[in-house]
């Protein structure tokens, strides 16, 4: 009922009469979290910058597919049978399910850490078609030196992911050559649903010295559960996505999501403005934030060192 329902309402959202000067914009996402939902935002307020405002000239659609691949797969094909200006699909399983959709909409995706390997576009710089957009690839290297800053006797590092989501198996070897590196084992534990997070992140417990979370919307879409498993065994838990140290994780190096989907944003209005999306080369979101939780490390038995905390950005007390 609810996957029908949101077909209805893009439905109806689309097919109304537009005029002769708006533009549709189409987004979607896999599941809403505050990263994701940071980028949907950026992008609005780029296209409005550039004077694609609502009401005005602009039709800003969003649909969420709630964390399920097969609604994710129903929008896609509804935007792409109602040939909006642009479609934006945040995350990788929605950038998937969106460029299988069509071969001549535009697509700008975002929030998709590994292009290539998700099979998106062929080659970066000339991506070809009709499809285009923004790498969120995480500075694994950078996330493995500060875990090892801020707890220079680990040996282990938990690795805590959605085996099925492409992004985050990139990032697992990505992880596993920097960890090898620094001397640290990678281990896995896997939740293939957000119902299941919470005990994958207890299969970690006395087999790892910290958890670490990727840009994986499976897990931070369920990322209260984790970190209760790791205030309960004071096992430190970092993330790579900023948005998600105000939900309870020590640390994390990674990108401001907003200024993500504001990137994004710009090269849509490129679009609308009339380039073609194969001829804009897909690049790697700018800017990194160290934004540290001093509560949640001491909740989980970690003292943050002062050159971190001189170093952060950002501090959630």
């Amino acid at each position: 009922m609810r996957s029908l329902l949101i077909a209805l309402a893009a439905t109806v959202a689309l097919s109304l009469p537009a005029r002769a000067d708006e533009v549709t914009v189409a987004v979607t996402a896999i599941v809403e979290h505050p990263a994701l939902d940071a980028a949907r935002d950026g992008v609005k307020d780029a296209l409005a910058a550039a004077g694609y405002k609502e009401g005005e000239n602009l039709k800003f659609i969003y649909e969420s597919a709630q964390g399920n691949p097969a609604t994710a797969a129903q929008i896609a094909r509804q935007f792409a049978g109602e040939a909006p200006s642009v479609i934006v699909p945040i995350s990788t399983p929605s950038a998937q399910a969106v460029v299988s959709s069509t071969r001549d909409i535009p697509v700008v995706f975002t929030a998709v850490s590994d292009p290539l390997g998700a099979q998106l576009v062929r080659d970066m710089e000339k991506p070809g078609g009709n499809v285009t957009g923004l790498s969120d690839m995480s500075p694994v290297a950078e996330h493995v030196a500060l875990i090892k800053e801020i707890l220079p006797n680990a040996k282990s590092i938990g690795y805590l992911y959605n085996s099925g989501e492409a992004n985050s198996v990139s990032l697992l070897a990505a992880l596993k050559a920097e960890a090898e590196k620094a001397g640290l084992a990678v281990v896995e534990s896997a939740a293939t649903k957000s119902a299941e997070v919470q005990g994958a992140a207890r299969a970690l417990v006395g087999r790892a010295d910290a958890i670490y979370v990727p840009t994986d919307n499976t897990i931070i879409s369920a990322l209260e559960g984790a970190v209760a498993v790791a205030e309960e065994s004071k096992l430190p838990l970092f993330t790579a996505d900023t948005d998600s140290v105000s939900r309870g994780s020590v640390a994390a190096l990674g990108f401001n999501y907003y200024d993500v989907g504001k990137q994004t944003g710009d090269v849509v209005v490129r679009i609308l403005k009339g380039e073609n999306p194969g001829d804009i080369a897909v690049k790697v979101a700018a800017g990194t934030d160290l934004v540290i939780n001093k509560a949640a490390a001491a909740k989980m038995g970690v003292t943050l060192p002062e050159s971190v905390v001189k170093r952060a950005t950002r501090v959630v007390e």
